[in-house]
């Protein structure tokens, strides 16, 4: 039997003042209600990487650079993937792209779904980001939108304020641990189907 899936919560964005903390501390709480998998929160802060200047492409050869050298090793521990995603002039923060861009073989065959924040809930830079990533995209995502987000900036407000977004979150949960099973098993019998 496989070990539990271990599931990162990725923080995509590094700015002062960032909303971020708030929707991936909610979200961590409730994935760690269950008992199917391992959630851990990955901050893109704990990975300064410079913008993307390696010599060779990454199928060819591994990052030179060290903080991504470690951002990779961190990527590849993980079997599943939710982005904590802001949305800035319409498209995803530019220090996620780049943190994808350092990536080639460690996300591969991994599932990856979404919680985006702002206006239209982050629904484009959702969409950007299931396009850009080279797995498994699941349908299910959380938005939070600006009414929510003002709620909690200017009124006093929390994520208690808002319930519905944990149906939303639940069903995203339920989706990302079953793929990251399923994704996991698969991968495991490539390893077994290679050795032999």
């Amino acid at each position: 039997m496989l070990e539990r899936p271990k599931i990162g919560i990725i923080m995509s964005t590094t700015r002062p003042g960032r909303f971020a903390d708030i929707p991936a501390n909610w979200l961590f709480n409730i994935a760690n209600e269950r008992h199917d998998a391992d959630f851990e929160i990955v901050d893109l802060r704990d990975y300064p990487m410079p913008f993307f200047e390696e010599k060779a492409p990454l199928h060819a050869a591994p990052a030179q650079n060290e903080v991504a050298q470690r951002w990779g090793k961190k990527i590849a521990s993980l079997d599943g993937y939710i982005f904590v995603t802001a949305e800035y002039n319409h498209g995803i923060p530019a220090v996620l792209k780049n943190a994808l861009d350092y990536l080639f073989s460690e996300i591969q065959r991994k599932p990856a779904a979404f919680l985006g924040y702002g206006g239209t809930g982050a629904a484009r830079a959702v969409g950007q980001l299931a396009q850009i990533l080279a797995t498994a995209s699941l349908k299910h995502s959380v938005h939070i939108g600006m009414v929510e987000m003002l709620g909690m900036l200017r009124e006093g407000k929390s994520m208690a304020d808002y319930p519905y977004l944990d149906d939303f979150a639940k069903r995203m949960l339920d989706e990302i641990v079953w793929w990251a099973n399923t994704l996991k098993e698969g991968r495991s019998g490539d390893e077994v189907a290679e050795a032999a």
